[in-house]
């Protein structure tokens, strides 16, 4: 009778190791493979659930979810919606009975991305799934819980909309790495933020910024600067023409008057004031 505990103590830790998940990462907008490794003689079938959900396999590269090799799966652009529990189900047959066979290998696959925001402006993560139970950040005393499902979030300056969890206005204390687990507190989905500017006045002061309105200012002093010039040279001529100009002149005696200058008549001009 101990014999047969001990056998079936065995059985079930057996029957344990094998059904544990299988950890599988990808980042948004990436690819990730769930690889069967599996060798049999002959593939029957392969088929692929999450959720207890049906997900069409294709035979070629052209779908968003296709078969590789003998049974691997390659999942296509993926996204935060695709983050959650898979089970891949092989059918094949053993030559020696030739009998169908299945086998299942259970997959957990965790999503990651990163982002970079302004300071200053709004902060939107698409990670309430129905499938998210509670989203954390770390902080300098570890994992800080932020919202809860059936609760909500834990801040007056986050809010909630069509599955988007809200920072209303991004500061540098909001910056780190977010985290949603699911019932079980199976990480699904992580997200590190980052700071990238300080937005003011509805502008972002960027060094790009400073360069483009330096620009502005030189392109402003040029013409000034032009202008002044050429003010000051007319002035410096109507002066002249001012003081060369002759007042109350009247022909000295026996001073003959000139006739108009006829064509090609040389013309004559004066070099000096009188």
């Amino acid at each position: 009778m101990f014999r047969f505990f001990n056998l079936l103590l065995l059985f079930a830790l057996v029957c344990h190791k094998g059904n544990t998940d299988i950890p599988v990462t990808g980042k948004t907008g990436g690819n990730v493979t769930l690889t069967c490794e599996f060798n049999a003689n002959t593939i029957v079938q392969v088929e692929l659930f999450s959720d207890s959900k049906d997900i069409n396999v294709c035979e070629t590269e052209e779908c968003r979810v296709f078969k590789k090799a003998a049974c691997d799966v390659v999942i296509k652009n993926l996204s935060f919606s695709d983050a959650g529990k898979y089970t891949l189900r092989v059918h094949y047959k053993n030559d020696q009975t030739n009998v169908a066979k299945q086998k299942d290998r259970i997959y957990q696959l965790h999503i990651h991305d990163e982002i970079s925001v302004k300071t200053g402006t709004p902060l939107k993560m698409h990670v309430l799934m129905s499938f998210a139970n509670k989203v954390e950040k770390n902080s300098s005393e570890g994992w800080k819980e932020v919202w809860k499902r059936g609760h909500g979030v834990w801040s007056d300056r986050m809010n909630v909309s069509d599955e988007n969890l809200i920072i209303k206005v991004f500061t540098d204390n909001d910056a780190g790495t977010y985290r949603v687990l699911d019932s079980e507190g199976e990480i699904l989905i992580t997200v590190t933020v980052t700071e990238s500017g300080t937005q003011s006045s509805g502008k972002l002061d960027t060094d790009k910024d400073k360069t483009g309105d330096t620009e502005e200012h030189n392109h402003w002093f040029l013409p000034v600067g032009v202008c002044s010039g050429l003010l000051l040279v007319l002035a410096v001529i109507a002066v002249i023409i001012w003081r060369c100009w002759p007042r109350g002149y009247t022909p000295a005696p026996g001073q003959e008057s000139r006739a108009p200058r006829g064509i090609g008549e040389p013309l004559t001009i004066l070099t000096e004031c009188d």
